[in-house]
Formats: structure tokens, C-alpha cells, sequence
């Protein structure tokens, strides 16, 4: 089976569905998420691939989508695409904070 980021097209469609209806993201307009999922996709489907014999999974990610596709016992893979969390107000790390205070 050849894999193409229309093979996962429901998928995107859900994404894009609940990126429309649910996440607030300054940096990634609704239009552009589309181009930024699909492109996404295809790194992940790259990924997938190329992996070696040992690994089970494409990973794909941006500051704010991560994107995996996870071996099966059919030929397509599994497709979760996530929107990572984030908050302008949330606490930097402690050793991060004293890195610059040095």
C-alpha cells in the first residue's frame, strides 16, 4: 500500500475540525494549519518509512502538532495527530531560569 497524506484524509479531518472548534494558537492561522498538517503528515509518513527494523512509529512535530504514525498488523498505519498544549503563562524550568541569571 502506498501511503500519501490523502490516505489519512479523515483523520486531517478531524483534526482540522477540532483545531477549528477547540485550540487557540496566535502563530498558526486556521487556514495555514491545513498546510502545516499536511506537511506534518508527510514528514511523518517519511519517517515511517525509513524506520529501521526495530521501530514501530513515524514522528513528525512543530512547536505546536505532533504527529505519529504507529505500525499495525494491516498494512496502514494508525494516525494521531495532537496539538500540544501550551500556556504564555506557564513557569519556565528552574535551570533554565538560572542559566540566564548567570
Amino acid at each position: 500500500m502506498e501511503l500519501t497524506v490523502d490516505s489519512f484524509r479523515a483523520e486531517l479531518a478531524v483534526a482540522l475540525k477540532s483545531y477549528d472548534r477547540h485550540v487557540v494558537c496566535l502563530e498558526k492561522l486556521p487556514d495555514d494549519c491545513e498546510a502545516a498538517l499536511r506537511s506534518l503528515l508527510q514528514k511523518a509518513i517519511n519517517a515511517y518509512l525509513a524506520r529501521g527494523a526495530d521501530m514501530r512509529h513515524g514522528i513528525a512535530l512543530d512547536r505546536h502538532v505532533t504527529v505519529i504514525l504507529s505500525q499495525t498488523e494491516g498494512q496502514r498505519p494508525l494516525c494521531g495527530i495532537y496539538f500540544n498544549l501550551h500556556s504564555p503563562y506557564s513557569k519556565k524550568p528552574a535551570a533554565k531560569l538560572d542559566r540566564e541569571h548567570a
